[in-house]
């Protein structure tokens, strides 16, 4: 519940809703922002909002954040159209208020938004299970496909350098050098393994300064709860979630899948002989992805594809591990420990998809043909 009515009086009057109001609950799923479900009672069909407080600390170009999901959504909702689809469950968008703006920013300085509520459907926390994953894949596969057309470098890079992994690697020596929290020496051997792998950093950054991988649209937070599933068919229909939409690569949010998703065991497991690579994971989300973006991605970004894995898995342990070095300013932390920890299993993950990597690329191939994808 919003805990201050006056806030509440104050949407009411920023937003057109329909009906009357009839309840307010709080959504837990999320880390970052404040979200709630408004509930309004139209002669007995109940409407319902999806209102939200966008964190401005995390986010801070609020403004271009929203004109990064408007163009996005407006764009989704023509295909969806187009193709026949449900656009009012298969892509969200942003209702106006009545100042006609996208936002409100309430009396205390709070930055507000509203979207549509997608009914019939419920969110996962994790695969349980390959098909899951494979499904959710699909989705992400499907939302990369939409906006294949859609001029990627006309969106605002609202968090510069997300996936710079050039970058990420200069933050991270920077942070080791600076050593602010007298623990480097604690995790020399850590440290060692990801600047033996400087190589692998500059690859995707580079070709992308060559022409070689396209600039698209991009999710940025591949989790599984990001994308909402049909309550009678399981599928999934529509990706939520928008702050992270960026210009960047496709291979960022196929990696960062991998990474998550294909690890038989949290990010934050202690105990190294439960975190391993699962190739059935791997494969199931490889085929959902391909079985919907396959055709609008290029050569090169399908030959990357087991690549990225293992280079978001390394930037994220990178960053884990730097957060670490400098006394924990970054990352939410439940013991001293934590953000070594979560380095530690990225690192073996990272170890295993290199040692994979043959099968990896083999499974690519296989799911090409399987489509009838060029390689």
């Amino acid at each position: 519940m919003i805990e201050n009515i006056n806030t509440v009086n104050e949407l009411l009057d920023a937003f057109t809703f329909e009906g009357e109001m009839q309840n307010i609950r709080r959504i837990d799923d999320g880390h970052i922002n404040n979200t709630f479900v408004f509930e309004f009672n139209d002669n007995g069909k109940i409407n319902r909002y999806l209102v939200q407080e966008l964190n401005t600390s995390v986010f801070t170009k609020p403004v271009e954040l929203m004109d990064n999901i408007v163009g996005v959504t407006h764009y989704l909702r023509e295909k969806v159209i187009k193709t026949g689809g449900d656009p009012d469950r298969e892509c969200l968008f942003a209702y106006k208020a009545k100042d006609g703006k996208t936002f409100y920013i309430d009396s205390e300085n709070r930055f507000w938004r509203c979207f549509n509520y997608i009914y019939g459907a419920h969110s996962i926390q994790f695969a349980d299970t390959p098909e899951t994953f494979g499904k959710a894949a699909k989705a992400f596969g499907n939302f990369q496909c939409l906006l294949a057309d859609y001029p990627g470098e006309t969106l605002v890079e609202t968090i510069p350098n997300f996936h710079n992994t050039k970058s990420r690697f200069a933050d991270f020596k920077k942070a080791v050098e600076d050593n602010l929290s007298g623990r480097a020496e604690s995790c020399k051997k850590e440290t060692e393994k990801f600047l033996a792998r400087e190589k692998y950093y500059g690859v995707l950054v580079d070709m992308i300064d060559k022409g070689e991988l396209p600039v698209r649209v991009t999710h940025n937070d591949t989790k599984l709860n990001n994308v909402m599933f049909d309550d009678e068919t399981d599928e999934g229909i529509c990706v939520v979630d928008l702050d992270t939409v960026m210009p960047g690569l496709s291979l960022y949010d196929f990696g960062d899948s991998i990474r998550f998703g294909a690890s038989t065991a949290s990010e934050d497991e202690k105990d190294l002989d439960k975190v391993h690579f699962s190739l059935e994971y791997f494969r199931a989300y490889a085929d959902g992805y391909l079985s919907t973006a396959g055709k609008a991605l290029t050569k090169n970004e399908i030959a990357y594809l087991p690549f990225s894995s293992m280079l978001m898995t390394l930037e994220c342990g990178m960053r884990f591990l730097g957060d670490y070095i400098n006394g924990d300013i970054y990352f939410k932390t439940e013991y001293p420990e934590h953000n070594l920890v979560r380095a530690r299993t990225q690192i073996k993950l990272a170890e295993e998809m290199a040692e994979k990597m043959p099968e990896m690329k083999a499974i690519i191939s296989e799911i090409c043909k399987k489509y009838g994808i060029s390689e």
